[in-house]
């Protein structure tokens, strides 16, 4: 396999040996004079970077009282608020790895991960606390639980073990190659995986993306829809606003439209960074037509799913934030390739991230060196995990030396801009052509009747695989048979004609994720019905 070029690498001139995160994103900031730089906005108020330096301080002594050690682990199932944020880096300057849990889980998920990662403590939402109760006794390795915002048995609460300790100031030496934290994958076909990131990775998603594309500035306020647990909103809502002295908006609640846009209008973001399944939300809903949003927007940043190129266009004419679409990944932490401002693109993915290498291989594992030709994308830059944690064939298979295979399947155009067509294993031959689901659901997401659309590949009756659209209608239909035909026309007059779905069918959802990625396996294992 050779080595593809990014379009604009910088030197990632190593860091030094012996580095702490918390040091960096947080105690940095008192030396450098932003000690009353607002940090955070969130349910209680505001917080700034000296009163969230010693919070910090006090929850690194906290872990220590617990007992815990370098290396130990604790998991966080916590909203998005200061707390969080005191939490996570508390443990980074204690040495304490911090397992952050997704909110959003069932108490079997849960008793797997706390099982998988074997944290020592679990710091629990007082919301969330009959999630995880059932489950405490029958883990081995768990000896304590700190109840957040309530008080749930004979727990400590974290107001007063923070309250009570004392303010440490010194951070447990480590390298940039340590563990700092764990995140969990989505785990959308089967049980989540582990994976650990580094001191160093931190550092570098914020300068690379969030100082080298975003241009986050200190005066700048990020408002993330996608919450801390995840790899997406841990960059955006945590370490990209404390890289450079900006502040956080951290809301705790579901975010839905109404409650994005109330928050807008309230804190008057610069950055918002959202989903492609909630910018379609946005505009689709009638009543938030007129809503001002927030006037300070400069920057706007979707992932998760492709952005498919209608609501890039909407979204800029109503907002006049263009969205700078990204890939990113758990494994990568952040965005790797990404639309940049003053070179937006809809419907594509972008460039590398300067800084990130990206290749595409074919089948054989051959770089793919000719434009528009499909293959399954590799990425390598200096915020990838090395492996997850207890699954080496996974590992294997998925991190091959310096390179991540993604498995996504794209194809580069002839000005080096990527499109994605699908995952490696959403993607299928139809009389042997490829057909892409995301081209298909982008197309059907033009007609001004659709909000969302998922493809996937079924068999007719001789056993040909042909598309199948399942589609999220924004108003009800009279007659759901001609409208089926209306939209296999609509889609037949813009691509090829062997994309056009052959069966449609109206559904008031699509499954998903956690995350908002459409879990296509479970439509596929849906009962066929005949053509």
């Amino acid at each position: 396999m050779t080595q593809a070029k990014a379009m604009h690498e910088p030197a990632c001139e190593p860091l030094p040996r012996h580095f702490n995160a918390a040091d960096h994103f947080i105690d940095r900031h008192l030396k450098e004079g932003r000690a009353g730089h607002l940090a955070i906005i969130d349910r209680d108020g505001e917080m700034n970077y000296a009163r969230l330096a010693e919070r910090v301080a006090q929850a690194a002594s906290m872990y220590r009282a617990l007992g815990l050690r370098q290396e130990d682990r604790v998991a966080l199932a916590m909203s998005d608020s200061a707390d969080y944020l005191a939490c996570f880096w508390g443990a980074l300057k204690a040495g304490v790895v911090p397992v952050c849990l997704n909110t959003l889980l069932t108490p079997n998920q849960y008793h797997y991960i706390l099982g998988d990662c074997r944290a020592q403590v679990l710091i629990v939402e007082q919301s969330l606390y009959a999630q995880f109760a059932e489950l405490i006794p029958a883990l081995p390795n768990l000896e304590k639980v700190i109840v957040v915002n309530g008080r749930e048995a004979n727990h400590d609460t974290l107001a007063e073990r923070l309250d009570s300790a004392s303010l440490e100031s010194r951070s447990v030496a480590t390298t940039c190659d340590d563990i700092a934290f764990w995140l969990y994958s989505s785990g959308s076909t089967g049980n989540p995986k582990g994976v650990p990131h580094r001191h160093a990775s931190l550092y570098w998603t914020a300068e690379l993306y969030g100082k080298g594309v975003l241009g986050i500035q200190p005066h700048d306020r990020i408002f993330s829809i996608a919450k801390l647990f995840f790899a997406y909103g841990l960059g955006n809502g945590m370490t990209f606003p404390l890289s450079v002295g900006a502040t956080a908006i951290l809301y705790d609640g579901r975010p839905t439209p109404a409650a994005a846009l109330d928050i807008m209008e309230r804190h008057q973001p610069t950055i918002f960074c959202g989903v492609p399944t909630l910018y379609a939300a946005l505009l689709a809903d009638p009543e938030l037509a007129q809503h001002p949003g927030s006037k300070a927007l400069r920057r706007s940043i979707s992932a998760g799913e492709a952005l498919p190129k209608e609501t890039g266009e909407r979204w800029e004419k109503r907002f006049g934030s263009p969205i700078l679409d990204g890939v990113g990944s758990t494994e990568m932490l952040h965005i790797y390739l990404t639309n940049q401002p003053g070179d937006v693109q809809y419907g594509c993915s972008g460039r590398p991230v300067p800084g990130y290498q990206v290749k595409l291989v074919d089948e054989n594992g051959d770089d793919i060196e000719a434009a528009n030709e499909i293959g399954e994308m590799l990425v390598k830059g200096p915020s990838a995990a090395g492996g997850y944690w207890n699954q080496r064939d996974k590992s294997l298979r998925t991190f091959v030396g310096e390179w991540t295979c993604t498995g996504d399947k794209y194809y580069r155009d002839e000005q080096g801009r990527y499109h994605y067509c699908g995952r490696s294993d959403d993607m299928f031959k139809s009389g042997g052509n490829w057909v892409s689901p995301f081209e298909v659901e982008s197309t059907l997401m033009q007609h001004e009747g659709v909000m969302e659309a998922a493809v996937v590949a079924r068999s007719d009756d001789t056993e040909n695989l042909k598309p199948a659209a399942y589609v999220v209608l924004k108003a009800t239909v009279a007659d759901e048979e001609a409208f089926s035909r209306e939209l296999q026309d609509f889609v037949r007059s813009r691509i090829e004609l062997w994309k056009y779905p052959r069966w449609v069918y109206f559904v008031d959802e699509l499954p998903k994720t956690a995350t908002g990625k459409i879990q296509r396996f479970k439509l596929r294992a849906r009962e066929q019905v005949p053509a």
